[in-house]
């Protein structure tokens, strides 16, 4: 193990003997493993130099006060878990009055209720990765949301993670485990956040792990809105059985450096996956969406349409993978990638990509890249309105296709006040 990968791993033992497992196949994964590099196809694009550039610490094992106001959204006033710097915060949250068969928890509250958490934690289809597994070889705490058989949760789920930072750099490895087992359903709103402007920049490296039984239905909302100076690498693994619906919609807007590895596996017939994706970045920052859907059953139906708006020396990244093997006969899977670049600098790198072996499908893919149009900001100006409102009201009207597909209203509004602020060249 290189010194980079241990600097990065909270060398503390671990809450619970059942973890001692997991921790020690991904510490072993590890042995043999370097931080990847652009020799790397799937890192050719991402400047992980930042990350390798500073020396992280494990975050002190105290919580720090953090003011949440302002953070907490109103439709979830008893389906609430916070967690600062990775630690759960029981003062902040409020999993209050929760129905029969519906678990909303941190990890050792689940262990605790039997549930089989190291049935589903680290066990994937796809496998290990470096940052994974970094997270997995430390992890003592996870957010942990669990629905019994034909269990339904109707109000939203919010996960709050926050990261706060004084005096140090520090590592922060938050993780989350959603099971859900046949014929529930739920929606979650999973955002990562700061509360302070930091000394220091610090990584943020999540993991969440979801697993959706027969006929289940998630809808799933990931943002990530962390500081400037931070350095975010995220993974959302989905694992759809049987007559499943996931609908995910992840917003980056924060950090100097993200990657978010969005990674669906179906291993039953007849899902149904939807992903939406914005992306919003402008001075130095970087952005990197990494998608792949493996579908291994016949009758899936996939859509994904994800958008970047990039501004001044910003650069995002796109590329979406879909297989469909011969075994995924009457698939039908679609993949746009849209991107609107306001500055001659501004960078965009996409491949979306369709593997297919199947001889009875319908799969299309593409990608665009464009700038605002004179005419159209001229047009407006017509009507009335200066340069720079006529911009806002374009970026808007690009970014609001994915904004209005999140089913919680008050997280609609606050992603509209972003778009609204996001300065055009």
């Amino acid at each position: 193990m290189t010194a980079t990968l241990t600097q990065l791993i909270p060398l503390t033992p671990p809450a619970n003997p059942q973890l001692q497992d997991i921790r020690t196949q991904a510490s072993a994964y590890l042995q043999e493993e370097t931080i990847p590099t652009n020799k790397n196809e799937e890192w050719r694009f991402t400047n992980l130099s930042p990350l390798l550039a500073q020396t992280f610490a494990a975050p002190s094992t105290q919580l720090p006060p953090v003011n949440i106001n302002g953070l907490l959204i109103p439709e979830a006033p008893d389906s609430r878990l916070v967690f600062v710097n990775a630690i759960y915060a029981p003062e902040y949250s409020s999993i209050a009055n929760l129905p029969a068969g519906v678990f909303i928890g941190n990890l050792a509250a689940a262990i605790d209720a039997g549930l089989a958490v190291t049935n589903y934690l680290g066990k994937q289809p796809g496998g290990e990765e470096v940052f994974t597994a970094i997270n997995t070889a430390g992890i003592n705490e996870a957010a942990v949301v669990w629905l019994n058989k034909d269990s339904a949760y109707d109000s939203p789920i919010q996960l709050l993670f926050i990261a706060t930072v004084d005096d140090m750099a520090v590592a922060i490895q938050p993780r989350t485990l959603i099971v859900m087992e046949a014929g529930s359903r739920a929606t979650v709103i999973q955002e990562y956040l700061h509360t302070s402007i930091p000394n220091h920049p610090y990584f943020n490296n999540a993991v969440t792990e979801i697993w959706l039984g027969d006929t289940a239905k998630l809808n799933h909302t990931r943002i990530q809105d962390e500081d400037i100076t931070a350095i975010h690498i995220g993974k959302t693994a989905v694992s759809q059985s049987q007559h499943s619906s996931y609908t995910g919609n992840s917003i980056d807007l924060g950090s100097k450096l993200s990657r978010h590895n969005w990674e669906i596996f179906q291993i039953g017939a007849q899902t149904e996956t939807n992903l939406n994706g914005l992306a919003m970045v402008n001075g130095e920052q970087e952005s990197d969406t990494h998608s792949t859907i493996a579908l291994t059953k016949p009758h899936g139906t996939t859509n994904q349409l994800h958008k970047c708006i990039v501004d001044d020396r910003a650069h995002a990244i796109f590329n979406g993978k879909v297989f469909v093997p011969q075994a995924a006969q009457q698939t039908n899977a679609g993949q746009l990638n849209r991107n609107l670049l306001l500055s001659s600098t501004a960078r965009i790198d996409t491949k979306p990509q369709l593997e297919i072996t199947a001889d009875n499908v319908k799969c299309s893919h593409g990608a665009t890249v464009s700038q605002l149009e004179d005419d159209e900001i001229f047009y407006l100006q017509s009507r009335g309105l200066d340069v720079e409102t006529a911009k806002i009201l374009l970026i808007n009207a690009f970014a609001v296709e994915i904004i209005d597909r999140i089913p919680v209203a008050s997280v609609r509004e606050k992603l509209a006040v972003a778009v609204k602020a996001f300065k055009a060249s």
